[in-house]
């Protein structure tokens, strides 16, 4: 079996033709230096890291796992030394400020990292990638000292960070979260309380993990508006970072799971340790924000990548593997059967995998762009930048991964019995990737924060620059063999959503029972318009004999099957979306058991 490559020319076509990213860095004055050749040369020393280091450690951690004694965890073989190669590369500092140590880089360019990183081997990849959250929160809410004393750190890669939210008896409903925070005399605060499923909780990887927790003050109200943040450090520090004593933080054990074995999921206990209020009192839940934002565009990312390497795993079985005949004659007479990627059905999940992959890659990008222009320094374009993002992440973050196990499942299925064995590595990608439509919200809470909480309570506002930009799109193009529907279903896109809130106002269920349904809707509208593009660009390049013509005909055949083949479902969500909530809520819960 071929072993991970990163898709670069796929990766190129969506960052310098379809979104003309030299020109964006150019206009964003922090980012102007940032040129094709240095992305492409970046680019280039991180896809070498990560298919010969990184990626060969998928197997081993799943089949290793971590290891527990004594509230220390070992990571699998070759985990920890890869983490040091990363760091002393420079990676982990390459898209934070100049000034608490970083490359100044744009977010845009760390985001194709992190799918290398991700499709390489996710469960290694969690270890650096949670740092990022907590990076971006202390940055965005830290004090100036805390920045010295733990961002420099955590950007330097010395130290990984993690987020310590969930607890036994609440996962989503935070506010009935029961950690405390106790102050103390020199202003710290001693923070009490069990954390459940805290990703990179505890590893060997680094001397350091700071962890960004949810707790409650003493006089704090009730519910998630008494929410306030600390940092709370595994090992107690000075001001300039060096180590005094361990802080009463302790892991209690790790999860046994279905699958990212190699990264550890951990029972925190916080039994009176040291931590430091971030932020306003009782505004925790809003800091925390940052982090999740940043955690559900890197999820979002996760059903990329198990669809990508889902893909190049089945494609490359596919043309090898010899199964009956092509029912049109044989297509390899002098062998004993033909390769089985001949036949119809295979074909089908072999283009699901790849319209998914390609597709996810292209939103990926586009909100990639978003992020960058939030930090532009122009706060008009920074303003419409946030507000497309906070529309477009539940979407990315749910649909993405919805699809992503999809195409996961589609790879297992390309190689028959043998998709269930261990040694080809399919049925791994499909337990690793299940994890991914649970953490960092749900579906189901990424459909109601998408509807419910954006799109209706804003009447609409919410989605209007993008539609927008759709619909002129299709003004522009109208030549484009599929604008004709797009445009059509952008109009069906309003034309629900006015449907659905006029139910919304005579119960509020309706929201609920629409909520999954529209989202997938929105996933599926917002891939043909990417397909669309990309379509667009392809036949451009195609008229102009720039060269490359099988990748370029490839993006054509690949967005007209995405409109046969996977479009259509959205028929089907716009009927079941507004069919009413009265088929899901009629039933008492007594009756469910009968």
């Amino acid at each position: 079996m071929a072993d991970y490559k990163v898709p670069m020319r796929d990766i190129q076509f969506n960052l310098f033709e379809l979104f003309d990213y030299e020109q964006h860095w150019q206009s964003v004055p922090k980012f102007a230096e940032t040129t094709a050749d240095l992305a492409n040369a970046i680019l280039d020393e991180g896809a070498k890291f990560f298919e010969n280091v990184v990626a060969p450690l998928n197997q081993v951690g799943d089949q290793e796992g971590c290891t527990w004694v004594d509230g220390e965890v070992k990571t699998p073989t070759g985990f920890k030394e890869a983490y040091q190669q990363y760091v002393e590369a420079g990676w982990p500092s390459m898209t934070h400020d100049v000034e608490h140590g970083g490359q100044g880089l744009p977010p845009s360019l760390g985001q194709v990292l992190t799918e290398m990183s991700g499709t390489a081997n996710w469960s290694w990849g969690m270890y650096p990638g949670l740092s990022h959250g907590a990076m971006n929160t202390i940055a965005e809410h830290g004090t100036e000292q805390q920045k010295e004393t733990y961002l420099t750190k955590l950007i330097s890669g010395e130290w990984t960070g993690t987020m310590c939210l969930t607890e036994p008896h609440c996962g989503t409903d935070l506010g009935m979260l029961r950690t405390k925070a106790e102050p103390n005399a020199d202003g710290s605060y001693s923070v009490s309380g069990t954390k459940i499923f805290i990703s990179a909780g505890e590893h060997d990887m680094v001397d350091n993990i700071v962890h960004i927790v949810l707790a409650r003050l003493p006089d704090a109200p009730s519910g998630t508006k008494g929410i306030s943040l600390f940092i709370v450090p595994k090992m107690n520090v000075n001001e300039d970072g060096t180590i005094i004593d361990r802080n009463g933080v302790s892991c209690g054990s790790i999860e046994h799971k279905m699958g990212i074995h190699g990264n550890s999921t951990c029972v925190m206990n916080f039994d009176n340790a040291k931590g430091f209020l971030i932020g306003p009192p009782n505004r925790g839940l809003n800091c925390m924000f940052t982090f999740m934002n940043t955690a559900r565009l890197g999820t979002a990312m996760q059903g990329v990548a198990h669809a990508e390497m889902g893909f190049q795993k089945s494609l490359d079985y596919a043309r090898d593997r010899l199964q009956m005949r092509a029912l049109s004659g044989a297509k390899n007479p002098e062998g004993p059967a033909d390769p089985i990627i001949v036949h119809p059905d295979v074909r089908r999940m072999l283009l699901t995998q790849k319209a998914f992959a390609e597709g996810g890659r292209m939103m990926i990008t586009y909100c990639a762009k978003l992020v960058d222009l939030i930090e532009s320094g122009d706060e008009e374009l920074a303003k419409e930048a946030d507000g497309k993002l906070a529309f477009l992440t539940p979407i990315a973050k749910a649909f993405l991964t919805e699809v992503g196990f999809e195409s996961a499942n589609h790879g297992l299925q390309c190689f028959g019995g043998h998709g269930f064995i261990s040694e080809w590595g399919a049925e791994q990608n499909v337990r690793d990737c299940r994890i991914s439509m649970l953490y960092e919200g749900t579906t189901g809470i990424q459909a109601l924060d998408l509807l419910g909480r954006k799109v209706l309570m804003t009447q609409g506002e919410i989605m209007k620059p993008f539609t927008k930009e759709i619909h002129k799109f299709c003004q522009a193009n109208e030549s484009n063999p599929f604008v004709a529907k797009l445009a059509e279903m952008n109009k069906n896109w309003g034309d629900l959503t006015m449907k659905i809130g006029m139910a919304a106002m005579n119960d509020p269920e309706e929201v609920g029972a629409a909520s999954v349904d529209y989202l997938m809707y929105s996933g599926y509208m917002a891939l043909a318009y990417f397909w669309a593009a990309a379509a667009q660009k392809a036949q451009e390049k195609l008229d102009a004999g720039e060269g490359d013509e099988a990748f370029y005909k490839a993006k054509l055949q690949t967005a007209q099957f995405y409109y046969a083949r996977i479009l259509p479902r959205t028929t089907s969500l716009a009927e079941t979306m507004t069919s009413g909530a009265d088929s899901l809520m009629s039933m008492d819960a007594e009756a469910f058991a009968f």
